[in-house]
């Protein structure tokens, strides 16, 4: 099977919701299921709007609590169970979750499947402990960043197996029944003997990186999260590069900042994301951006992207 990572920016508004932009919001499906990155006012409407089902999540990771980020959940939990989930949801999100949703659960009044929540974990979720579907390899890594609260960036990453090599398959004597278990990195049994997966494997391979940037001004957690992304997307609440002070002064970045940082990193691909209200057109500021990073886009509500494998 070819795995691929579908990405859909639902929402690019900070502070308020405009008519053609909804709040804080993306989503990523890989193998059928799904994960939510905040949830803004108008979650469900930019979802609708994107052909995107939320059914198949199995995880909501929240960068923060400020309700441009988080409004959006009553009503979303609401209308899965409504749609008939049964299955768990997981929320994940800083220190203190249980205490600041509670008050958004009991809005959500009472649910038909368990709601799971859990604070940052440095080890990262791996998401198969979630659904059987995942693959095995994909994990939600979690990173500090620096907002005027407590506030987090996600890296989803998806590791790929050395190619196998059957030609040395066949030189061990390994039967075809047992290749498999070598491509997935255990060892086998062929008469008498243990084959380990790195005698019949070939060199790694690239896999798969998106990194979801909340609310933040330029620091090294999120320089770290997405080191070598394929996928970027960031805030750039402020357009002006002028406005480097006010940006800092109230825990933001600039177009040209959030491109800086892509640079540093080293990453492939950026999305601006979550700008102020006070931004009637994105592209009036690209070319702040463009001068450190070429590969960057403002984001839209409802742009979407399908990253694969290198070949």
């Amino acid at each position: 099977m070819i795995l691929l990572l579908d990405v859909t920016l639902l929402g690019t508004a900070a502070l308020m919701p405009i008519p053609d932009r909804a709040l804080t919001a993306a989503v990523l499906a890989c193998a059928g299921r799904s994960i939510l990155f905040d949830c803004g006012e108008g979650t469900q409407t930019a979802a609708r709007k994107a052909g995107v089902s939320l059914m198949s999540m199995d995880l909501i990771a929240l960068t923060h609590f400020h309700g441009d980020h988080i409004f959006g959940l009553p009503g979303l939990l609401q209308t899965l169970g409504v749609q008939g989930r049964t299955g768990p949801l997981f929320l994940l999100g800083p220190a203190g979750i249980r205490e600041e949703l509670s008050p958004i659960l009991r809005l959500a009044g009472g649910l038909p499947y368990p709601v799971l929540l859990g604070e940052k974990n440095d080890g990262g979720v791996i998401l198969r402990d979630l659904h059987k579907a995942w693959p095995k390899e994909a994990r939600l890594r979690v990173f500090p960043t620096e907002h005027r609260v407590v506030s987090l960036c996600y890296a989803f990453t998806l590791d790929r197996p050395p190619e196998f090599l059957p030609e040395k398959a066949k030189a061990l004597n390994v039967p075809v029944q047992f290749w498999k278990t070598l491509q997935h990195g255990e060892a086998v049994s062929v008469d008498g003997r243990e084959v380990q997966p790195e005698e019949v494997l070939g060199s790694p391979r690239k896999g798969l990186k998106f990194v979801f940037s909340g609310d933040t001004v330029p620091c090294d957690g999120l320089r770290t999260a997405a080191r070598d992304a394929d996928l970027l997307i960031s805030e750039a609440t402020y357009g002006d590069s002028d406005q480097a002070q006010t940006a800092r002064e109230h825990g933001h970045m600039t177009f040209a900042q959030a491109a800086q940082l892509a640079a540093e990193a080293n990453a492939k691909r950026l999305w601006l994301a979550h700008y102020s209200q006070m931004i009637e057109n994105p592209e009036d500021y690209i070319d702040n951006a463009r001068e450190y990073f070429p590969d960057v886009v403002c984001g839209a509500d409802g742009m979407k992207i399908t990253l694969k494998f290198e070949a």
